[in-house]
């Protein structure tokens, strides 16, 4: 298998001069009149080199076992809009508020009519580094396997160890890709460049634009309040939450009834955003385990629910019914 991917890294380097268009450029044919957000211009694929990558030792953290695993994070970034499956692994209806002072004190999920101008909210996801772990290029991405049903074979292509919390993270991404849709909800996850474009190309059509969250500058404090400015970008949308895994991939999912918002903030240092936020409209086919009810201390269907969107979400929209 190390023999495999070694001879596709090879043919990778003879033809990307020539054969395989650039992603800029694929870009640009798409949306030619759309510039390619720095969000997603800072996950292109990089320069691979087979030893590297067969080491496990690429992007977010692979092949250093004291990285973190923060367990609210992960509910929040990889399933921001959280419809649990009951029979999943990872158990995240144990996570305890109570014990969770950080959880408690940042604004997680809201009611709408707090969606307003001079409203203070905690954001430290917002005030943090986005991960800039890159896709894969295309030729490798589409060699990988992607299925729990071939989680050894992947885990030994990443020369990760079988028990260890790397190991554990590529298991719940892939699985987390598997879920099944809920009623309403369309959902594909995208493991290269090429298919985040094709794939969110075939569900909303050529006529979109890609939004992501953008600070002015880097900043430490998480407290912003809301200002005037906030635009609603219509309801013809694709959520798609980076997950955690050696390379780039995307969970992008269409909710009916949901809402985007670009919400213009400021930090008490002066730090001007753009933040994005999404109101679901109906709640009713949420697992009443959900986290948001939890917090906000309400039963599945009560009213519209929102929440901020962390700076590796990156939500398509689309053009002609943005307002």
């Amino acid at each position: 298998m190390a023999f495999h991917f070694l001879v596709v890294f090879a043919l990778l380097q003879v033809s990307h001069g020539g054969a395989v268009m650039p992603e800029e450029a694929y870009w640009k044919s798409l949306f030619p009149n759309n510039p390619m957000p720095k969000a997603l211009k800072d996950i292109l694929p990089k320069s691979f080199n087979a030893p590297t990558y067969l080491r496990g030792g690429y992007g977010s953290g692979y092949g250093h076992s004291s990285k973190e695993f923060h367990a609210p994070n992960y509910v929040w970034g990889s399933y921001g809009d959280g419809h649990d499956d009951p029979s999943k692994e990872f158990k995240r209806e144990t996570i305890s508020l109570e014990g969770n002072v950080a959880l408690l004190n940042e604004t997680t999920f809201f009611f709408q009519e707090d969606l307003r101008t001079g409203k203070l909210v905690n954001l430290p996801r917002l005030a943090t580094t986005s991960d800039k772990t890159p896709f894969f290029p295309n030729q490798i991405a589409e060699t990988m396997p992607f299925s729990s049903d071939k989680l050894p074979e992947i885990v030994n292509n990443l020369s990760l160890k079988p028990q260890t919390r790397e190991a554990g993270v590529v298991n719940e991404t892939i699985r987390g890709c598997e879920r099944a849709a809920i009623d309403g909800e369309q959902k594909f996850c995208a493991t290269s460049f090429e298919s985040f474009i094709d794939s969110s190309v075939s569900k909303l059509g050529k006529q979109i634009q890609l939004l992501s969250s953008v600070l002015s500058k880097e900043t430490k404090n998480p407290l912003f309040t809301i200002v005037k400015g906030m635009e609603n970008m219509g309801e013809n949308e694709l959520i798609c939450h980076k997950m955690e895994y050696p390379g780039a991939v995307f969970m992008c999912h269409s909710i009916n009834k949901t809402v985007v918002y670009k919400v213009p903030l400021v930090s008490g240092d002066g730090t001007q955003a753009n933040a994005l936020v999404v109101c679901h409209k109906d709640t009713w086919n949420w697992n009443p385990k959900h986290l948001a009810f939890r917090v906000l201390k309400v039963k599945p269907g009560t009213g519209p629910i929102c929440h901020f969107l962390g700076r590796d979400t990156l939500v398509w929209v689309s053009s002609s019914t943005t307002k």
